[in-house]
């Protein structure tokens, strides 16, 4: 699965390497501009290369039957989004026959000029293919503004994220909590409006596995851990068995091809899967606790999207500096620690058995999602905050964010809208790509977020 790199907002580089990215230009023989079409798909081919894309590159689109030829071009390149930048005013058409051959996420740029009609062209094209329920990206400018790029990147990291989540196969060990039911994935929603398949796993044969990998493998394992860990609480025992899950559960991600994994741990498995959570992170496999298949999700977008591994949350208490403290019981990876001196293995609360990782988690700016089944499909909920210093107050993961918005308001809201207590962090303010991923996505997955009215789903009666 690959990940996409952060940007931040001012950035224009660093989208990932392994996007392909089909590129053309779109004009009509007789406008002014027409002239100008070899040269602007071959500059907008070097742009997109300068920011880390793998393109396709068809050359100047000018009729039906290059049209055709562009779209079969892309499509037996399997690109992952189509990038046309108009030169001239242009037939709607050109874009309708190409997105007939290859139907991924297309991008249009229309470059500046009074007589060249280039806007005017992608207007009457994107009125078109608005009723026919097609989202296009539109940008407007010369190749070199910086904001266009930065829209550009937004775009393509989208589009990305896309194709990743309609390959994505997430793994479900055991069942969700009995009274989180909101934790139940919709299978048929979810393929629809998202993209991933779930993948059912026989729990016994899966602990009978763990019993079996051999203990000198695990032994290995668990020293590693010791290395990496400032105090351990953890009985020896309760260590190996740890490491044990940690090693069958990457023999089974990799025989069926798991992209992240869910476990119902609550509470029988408490503690017992924490530690392989937290290593499985920073091999790019999320894995959500109390069998929460819409948390892997959550957590597989923002891994996508950030690089990096997230914190599977619940959001517990505001604090009278208006702060939020969210954490779970300790299955956070250990490069989201703060200072390694930080870094505890102990058991699980409540239960007192198996071995979770605590610690204060890092600051930044992060990104938080809740993934929540709708009655017409996905909804996604969004927040942007910067996670600020924190103690140890709760035996887990805790992370301390601020928002720029009252956290009364942010409680009231989730009431209304009905999200989930499940929230995954990542490092990053990615909500725009998210948003843009909604727009590529369709009608059936729902973007919703506090501080954009235009993607809040009005409260049912």
């Amino acid at each position: 699965m690959p990940a996409i790199a952060s940007l931040s907002k001012s950035s224009t580089s660093a989208v990932p390497s392994t996007l392909k990215v089909g590129v053309a230009s779109l004009s009509s023989p007789l406008e002014v501009g027409a002239g100008n079409a070899h040269k602007a798909a071959s500059d907008l081919h070097a742009l997109l290369e300068s920011i880390g894309c793998t393109v396709v590159d068809v050359g100047p689109i000018n009729g039906s039957n290059q049209a055709i030829a562009a779209g079969r071009q892309m499509a037996e390149a399997h690109v992952n989004a189509i990038a046309l930048i108009a030169t001239s005013w242009y037939e709607d058409y050109l874009v309708l026959d190409l997105l007939e051959e290859c139907s991924a996420p297309v991008m249009i740029w229309s470059l500046p000029g009074m007589e060249t009609g280039a806007l005017c062209g992608t207007q009457q094209l994107t009125s078109y293919l608005k009723y026919l329920g097609i989202h296009a990206c539109c940008i407007y400018g010369d190749l070199g503004n910086p904001e266009c790029i930065r829209k550009t990147s937004t775009f393509l990291r989208a589009a990305a994220l896309k194709y990743t989540l309609r390959r994505t196969r997430v793994g479900l060990m055991g069942s969700r909590v009995n009274g989180m039911t909101h934790t139940a994935a919709n299978e048929f929603a979810l393929k629809k409006s998202i993209g991933p398949r779930v993948v059912f796993l026989d729990s016994q044969l899966i602990l009978e596995r763990v019993k079996n990998v051999s203990e000198k493998e695990a032994a290995l394992v668990w020293q590693n851990i010791l290395g990496k860990s400032a105090k351990c609480c953890v009985a020896q025992a309760d260590g190996l068995y740890s490491a044990q899950m940690y090693l069958a559960l990457r023999e089974v991600i990799a025989e069926y091809n798991l992209n992240a994994i869910a476990i119902g741990c609550y509470p029988n498995l408490m503690g017992k899967v924490c530690l392989a959570a937290s290593l499985l992170a920073d091999e790019g496999i999320p894995l959500a606790c109390e069998g929460d298949l819409n948390g892997a999700v959550g957590q597989v977008i923002l891994t996508t999207l950030t690089g990096q591994p997230t914190h599977n949350t619940d959001w517990l208490e505001p604090l009278d500096d208006g702060t939020v403290i969210f954490t779970h019981c300790g299955s956070g990876s250990f490069s989201l620690a703060a200072p390694k001196e930080k870094i505890t293995l102990s058991p699980v609360r409540l239960m007192e058995q198996g071995a979770c990782v605590l610690f204060p988690a890092k600051v930044g700016p992060v990104t938080l999602i809740s993934l929540t089944p709708a009655q017409d499909g996905y909804q996604c909920a969004i927040l942007e905050g910067e996670a600020l210093p924190v103690e140890m107050v709760f035996p887990g993961n805790p992370v301390r964010v601020h928002f720029d918005q009252p956290v009364e308001s942010i409680m009231s809201w989730i009431h209304e809208q009905g999200i989930s207590h499940h929230w995954m962090i990542g490092y990053g303010h990615v909500g725009e790509e998210v948003r843009e991923w909604n727009r590529i996505a369709g009608s059936a997955l729902h973007v919703i977020s506090l501080n954009n009215e235009a993607h809040i789903i009005p409260a049912q009666n």
